[in-house]
Formats: C-alpha cells, sequence, structure tokens
C-alpha cells in the first residue's frame, strides 16, 4: 500500500521527497497515519530489502486498495466518469503536473563478485606428519599452508595470515607441535599477543591438544609486550618500578597533564587533553624523547610543552605509564649489553601474533632479543593494519625481509570465515592499494546471497531502515547476536542508538564510547538552550562560557553582579567588564540573541548560535580536535541533524538528557547481555565476527574519514590506504550476510558514495 492519510490529506509515497519519510515514519509510529480505504491505524514500512510501504498497525497482513492520488476527495457515491455527447469524460478530477524533482526512493542493490566461486581442490594435500595427524583427527584440520607455517620453527619466518585464515590455530599448533615433537623448553618460547585474553585463549587451546600438560604450558612466556617486558624489569629493578607508582588510569596522566597546562594558560575546556595524551603515546611509542620533537603545528608546540613537563613530574615522583614498560626495557637492554646477552641465550623462539599492530619501540624490542638466534614467527596481515594513531607500522611487516634477510614466506590465503560473496568484494576493495602483500583470499564456500548497498536519505534513515531489518529477521528466527552495526567513529552511532534505545531489541556498545550528548561541542551547544529556558542556570553557563572566549573564574563575576544589579546570571553578562570594549558589546548582544533561542524551533536555534553567537569562530579556533580517531568530526552538524526531529527546545533537551542516561543503562546492562546486537566502532570489532554486518555511511568525509582525505590531498595516500584497511576489516567481519549503507546525505548535506566502493560492484564473470 503506497498511501495513507495524514493530517486529513492523503499522502502518496511516489510524490513525498525522499526528506519526509523519517517524518511519516514517525507519524506512523505516534498513530497519526490511517489507512484511505478502512481508517485502521497504518505505519510506514521502511526497511532495506523491500521499498517503503503502509502497513496495518494490528494486522500487518492485510491488504487494502490504495486511494487514487489524483482524486483525493473521490467517495464511493460519486461516478468515476460522466457520458457527454457519447464521451466518457473523468469526472471531478484536478489534473496534476508531477514533481520531476523528487529524490526518489533507491532500492537496495547487490554487490556482484567478479571472479566465479570453486570449491577448493583437497585431493592434493600433504601427507600429515604423525602429531599433526592426530590432531587431525580430534578436529584441529591444517591446510597445506597451515601445517608449512607449523612446520617452520627453525630461522625467521612471516606468515600472512589474512582474514579469517584461522591464525589463532595456526600459532597454537605451531606451539605444540615445537613442544611436542621438536621437545623445545618452552622457557625459551616468548609467545607474544596483543590482548591478555588472545594470551589466556592459546593456553586453554593447548591445553586441549596431545601429550600437552598444563606444567610445561605454563612455563611458556606468554602474555602482551607490556605484560613480558614489564616482568623484566620488575625482575631486576623491583623498586622502581612498583606497581604502586603505576598511572593505570587517564584521568590520572590527565591531571598532570592539566597541570603543567596552566604554564601556557590553557582553558580545561577549550584545549584537547585527551588528543596531548594520544599525542604523547605515539611520540612514546615512536622512541621519541621530548628533546627530539620537533612540532609541526601549533598544537603539537603545546603537546611537546606538556610531554617534556610530564616525564618531568614522573620523574621527580617516580612514576611510570603503560608507554614507560616499554622504553624502560628497551633502555635497559641497551644500556647493559650483559644482560641483553642473557636474555638472548634464554630466549631462543619468538612467536608474535598482530604483527601488522607493531610499533617502534615494539619491533626494536623483539630485534635486540632475537639478535643471536634469528627465530622470529610473525603473523599478521597488512591488509588489517589500523592503528597508525598508536604508533604502528605496516612497514614492518611489509618490509619484514630487510631485518630477517633469509626469512621465509607463508601465505595463509583462505578465509575460513566468510561467503564468498564477501570475500570476492573485500579482495576487489582492498586490491586498490598500493603499500601491501599481494594476495587474495580464498572462500571455503559460497552462500548464494549477495552483499547489499542500500541508500538512506540520511542518518535518521539509515538506522530506521537498519533495525527494520534486524528485527524482521528475528522474528525469522535470527539471534540478535548474530548483528553488528559498525561505524568510522562512535559520533556516528547516535541515530542508529537512539533508535535500538526506543525498541525493545537487546543491544551492547563500548564501555567507554561516550553518550553523544555528553560530548563537550554537543553540550555546550545545547548550553545554550538551556540559558535561554533558564537564565539562572550556572552549570550550562559553565559550559557556554568557553564559547564566549571567558574563562570559569567569570562565573563568580557573574554570579556576584546578578545579586548586585538584581539580574539573572545571564544578564549579568551585560554588565561585565573585559579588556576591550568590542568584546564588551559582543557579549551584550549575546544575551540578546540568548534570551531570543527559546522562541526559535531546535535546529533555527542551534543555526542562530552557530552563526549570529560565534560558535564557528570558537571552533576554528579550537581545530574541532578531540582525538585522531574521531579527528574531522563535526558534532555541531550532528546535533543539526538529531534536532531536525523535533519541534520545540524543550522536547529537545528532554531528548538529550534521556539518551545519555539510556546511555549509561545501556552500558552497565551491556555486562548481563549473552545475546545481543553489537553496536561498535570498526577498530574495535577487529578480530570478532558476527552472522550479519551492517556498516553506517560509506561516504567520503566518513569512510574515508575527512583527515585521510586532506592527507591526500596534501600529498600523502598513507592515511587513505589505512581507511580502505579499516573499510576491508569492517567487510571481512561478515560470515552470511553484509549490508553497506549509502546514505545521499550527510550531517545536511549532499553526500558523495564512498570512493572505496568503486571496484566491487563489477558484473558477474561466467566460467565460459
Amino acid at each position: 500500500m503506497k498511501t495513507a492519510i495524514y493530517q486529513q490529506q492523503l499522502i502518496t509515497l511516489s510524490q513525498l521527497d525522499r526528506d519526509q519519510y523519517q517524518k511519516i515514519y514517525l507519524a506512523g509510529k505516534s498513530g497519526e497515519l490511517d489507512c484511505p480505504s478502512c481508517n485502521e491505524k497504518v505505519k510506514l514500512f521502511l526497511g532495506i530489502q523491500q521499498e517503503p510501504h503502509f502497513i496495518h498497525v494490528h494486522s500487518p497482513e492485510k491488504k487494502c486498495l490504495d486511494r487514487d492520488p489524483i482524486n483525493e476527495n473521490e467517495t464511493d457515491d460519486e461516478p468515476l466518469f460522466i457520458e457527454r455527447n457519447g464521451f466518457r469524460i473523468p469526472q471531478g478530477r484536478t489534473i496534476t503536473v508531477p514533481n520531476t524533482n523528487l529524490e526518489l526512493f533507491q532500492s537496495a542493490k547487490p554487490i556482484e563478485f567478479s571472479v566465479p566461486f570453486t570449491t577448493a581442490n583437497k585431493s592434493g594435500m600433504k601427507e600429515l606428519p604423525p602429531y599433526l595427524q592426530v590432531l587431525a583427527d580430534r578436529g584441529v584440520t591444517l591446510d597445506d599452508s597451515q601445517v608449512t607455517a607449523v612446520m617452520e620453527t627453525e630461522g625467521s619466518l612471516l606468515v600472512l595470515a589474512g582474514a579469517g585464515s584461522g591464525k589463532t590455530r595456526v600459532l597454537t599448533a605451531r606451539t605444540a607441535f615445537m613442544l611436542s615433537v621438536k621437545q623445545i623448553d618452552p622457557s625459551s618460547i616468548m609467545l607474544v599477543t596483543f590482548t591478555s585474553k588472545a594470551a589466556a585463549e592459546m593456553k586453554n587451546r593447548l591445553l586441549s591438544y596431545p601429550n600437552m600438560q598444563r606444567g610445561r604450558i605454563n612455563q611458556l612466556v606468554t602474555g602482551t609486550f607490556h605484560s613480558i617486558f614489564y616482568r623484566i624489569l620488575m625482575f631486576h629493578n623491583a623498586e622502581n618500578w612498583s606497581s604502586n607508582n603505576l598511572l593505570k588510569r587517564d584521568w590520572q596522566r590527565d591531571k598532570i597533564l592539566k597541570e603543567a597546562g596552566k604554564e601556557l594558560q590553557l582553558s580545561e575546556k577549550e584545549f584537547a587533553y585527551d588528543l596531548a595524551l594520544q599525542q604523547i603515546g605515539f611520540w612514546k611509542n615512536s622512541l621519541l624523547m621530548p628533546n627530539q620533537i620537533k612540532p609541526v603545528s601549533e598544537f603539537e608546540e603545546k603537546a611537546a610543552f606538556l610531554y617534556k613537563k610530564y616525564e618531568e613530574y614522573k620523574q621527580k615522583e617516580g612514576l611510570f605509564d603503560f608507554d614507560d614498560m616499554l622504553i624502560g626495557c628497551f633502555q635497559l637492554f641497551t644500556q647493559s649489553p650483559a644482560l641483553l646477552e642473557y636474555y638472548q641465550n634464554k630466549f631462543h623462539y619468538f612467536l608474535i601474533d598482530e604483527f601488522q599492530d607493531i610499533n617502534k619501540v615494539q619491533y626494536e624490542l623483539i630485534k635486540l632479543l632475537s639478535g643471536k638466534n634469528k627465530n622470529v614467527c610473525a603473523v599478521g596481515d597488512d591488509d588489517q593494519s589500523i592503528y597508525s594513531f598508536r604508533g604502528s607500522d605496516p612497514s614492518y611487516l611489509i618490509d619484514f625481509e630487510r631485518d630477517f634477510p633469509n626469512a621465509k614466506l607463508v601465505t595463509l590465503g583462505q578465509n575460513y570465515r566468510s561467503s564468498h560473496e564477501i570475500v570476492a568484494a573485500a579482495n576487489q576493495m582492498i586490491s586498490l592499494n598500493k603499500k601491501r602483500r599481494l594476495k587474495r583470499m580464498e572462500a571455503q564456500y559460497s552462500s548464494g546471497v549477495l552483499p547489499q548497498l542500500f541508500f538512506p536519505y540520511d542518518e535518521e534513515e539509515e538506522a530506521t531502515m537498519i533495525v527494520t531489518d534486524i528485527q524482521e529477521k528475528i522474528t525469522k528466527g535470527a539471534k540478535p547476536g548474530d548483528f553488528a552495526i559498525l561505524y568510522r567513529t562512535n559520533v556516528s552511532s547516535r541515530a542508529v542508538f537512539e533508535r535500538l534505545a526506543s525498541s525493545t531489541l537487546p543491544f551492547k556498545i563500548d564501555q567507554d564510547a561516550e553518550a553523544f550528548y555528553e560530548r563537550f561541542i554537543v553540550r555546550s551547544a545545547l548550553a545554550f538552550l538551556k540559558v535561554s529556558l533558564n537564565e539562572d542556570d550556572s552549570n550550562a553557563m559553565s559550559d557556554l562560557l568557553p564559547l564566549l572566549f571567558l574563562k570559569q573564574a567569570i562565573l563568580k563575576d557573574l554570579k556576584a553582579e546578578s545579586i548586585l544589579k538584581d539580574c539573572t546570571v545571564l544578564g549579568a553578562l551585560s554588565y561585565l567588564k573585559t579588556a576591550h570594549a568590542f568584546q564588551e558589546k559582543k557579549l551584550k548582544k549575546a544575551v540578546v540573541l540568548i534570551r531570543g533561542l527559546k522562541h526559535l524551533s531546535p535546529l533555527a536555534a542551534i543555526e542562530q548560535i552557530e552563526k549570529e553567537i560565534g560558535f564557528l569562530d570558537f571552533l576554528k579556533k579550537r581545530g574541532n580536535e578531540s582525538n585522531k580517531l574521531e579527528k574531522g568530526s563535526d558534532d555541531l552538524k550532528d546535533l543539526k541533524v538529531a534536532a531536525k526531529s523535533f519541534s520545540t527546545i524543550e522536547a529537545l533537551l528532554d531528548h538529550a538528557q534521556h539518551m545519555s542516561a539510556m546511555n549509561k543503562e545501556i552500558k552497565n546492562m551491556s555486562k548481563h547481555f549473552t545475546d545481543a546486537i553489537t553496536l561498535s566502532t570498526i577498530h574495535r570489532a577487529k578480530g570478532l565476527e558476527y552472522q550479519t554486518v551492517y556498516i553506517l555511511s560509506a561516504v567520503d568525509g566518513s569512510l574515508p574519514h575527512d583527515f585521510s582525505l586532506e592527507s591526500y590531498r596534501s600529498g600523502d595516500e598513507s592515511p587513505l590506504e589505512e581507511e580502505r584497511r579499516l573499510f576491508y576489516v569492517a567487510m571481512t567481519r561478515a560470515k552470511e550476510e553484509l549490508f553497506i549503507s549509502i546514505p545521499s546525505h550527510r550531517r545536511g548535506k549532499k553526500a558523495n558514495r564512498s570512493r572505496f566502493l568503486a571496484p566491487i560492484n563489477k558484473k558477474r564473470k561466467t566460467n565460459s
């Protein structure tokens, strides 16, 4: 059914502009739509795999005839035609000219693969040695490449382990083979993982293998880089490296930086201290000490100053952070050749997981320790290197033979996770990266289900279509835990979070994901609206002072002035004396403008804040920076998209408060969910897998991100290639179904389809 009655008027989907679909969807949820035939309540079905249509709320299977949109006033009692001079002439119809400028709904489009699926040939597989045959008999089967990676235990080895290729199985089988068949001393093996969870999982798997005793497994030196090298530091200098002196929390490090920032008069509400902390971590992991920093921007100059003060404070107080564990161990080895030689003799074998994510200090430590025996097995995939903001560099994997010239290479090219349709699309997409090891993953099965591109109007409709699709699938027997919704940055999840929060579906989010309405820029913009409604709201006044280029200390003066002048705290701004007459004039004007906001719609009010009160000037000065993962994100534009759905400022503020509370509640509930939809950044989803994956906002500016496009325009392709790898990681999380969203509008503006999608929709080739 394509027609419905809304506000006593007949609406027809074919004559409705795309930007109205979400509004009509919400009207249906609120019971404001009626069937033009039977007058029962209807709602708009807005999903991915069917075109939009109206369905009856209480009887979805019911079919009614559409009313003719050309003759809205027609009744059953009126004839459709009258006879005149032998001709049948339409009665009561008005001739209308269709609006040719309407943006019409675009149906989902499949991604067709260019390489036909062929069943893997198992007949030529190698004969397995006895131990590996026992493993195979117990269900731990290995393909030829995996067998080679397991048995090549002497010398350096680079294992290119593509997405879903079973690298954990290879690492554990290799370790078991070394212990059981080669009879290698377990204490001479260092197995390095990037998470403690991965290390524990490998140990548990080893326990299930034949001839594996818990005692020998416990003698393996396993763990993350930090845990292993911290143990070495503690063994040699426990007094200086006591855990009591560790800065475990970000707020502890943040506090040191903010104290140092007072020397530069850096405002806590204006300067991005979280980005400064991240920048300092990047420098440290790159083995750059404070005196070696060469700032390339005003921000880096300030960060370098804070870095110097931060290190001086730690040294004075005898404190250290997690990065110091690796730097401290590196310095210990370089300053004590005898100690280095001791550990070179102790450790003969190194197995390094996720080698594409290694940074400089980690790489240098492995080079030092393996300098004598050169038995390094590096396992990783340069196509999944996505952590450059932490100092990771895929060139260590790509140029592995430079430092290990006699290294062997094994490529694990079988993807045991995803269907051929998904693997083929991911292969086509990543192949355009120039700086990579050549490889093509092959799937083990064809599902017959092609990945889909779908085309919502904007972020709001995108969220509605995805949640509708998930609800449909769950109705047909799917489980909530089968689904993941992935996005480039946390701020991109606002609309889908809100849609899920208003549904009955269980879902979970990252524990450290900041609520959208608690983000600094968003909170500051909402503060103007709050003060407009309540001119004595001190908390809101505190949030908006930085945007008026005023220090927090001014709040006390405003409160005092409001008492003296018997006015509101906002009104006291008009009497504020500053060192600049032009600023006093602007503040008087701001008071009038802020008072007038309450008479506007939320969207108009935010635009007023943006243009008339100087919010844009503040954003330009601040650099709109929060951290490198979010760099370039424009929270104010995202807020404007959200504000469009509300007619009053009170409604928007109530919604913001409710969503912030829901964010906390969902985080608490997520800990107890065993079966829930996953909302996650792509970075957080790496290493995980789901039956069905939805990728949000595959448009330029989102994926790839703005900052990578800026770098590309400046001649640096590296960030853009990392963004393509990020897209590849997102695609290869899906096992059976993959949906990629291409909204036509993003943050209120026309969006361009992601350039990464260009190579992945070629026509299917046949075997002929």
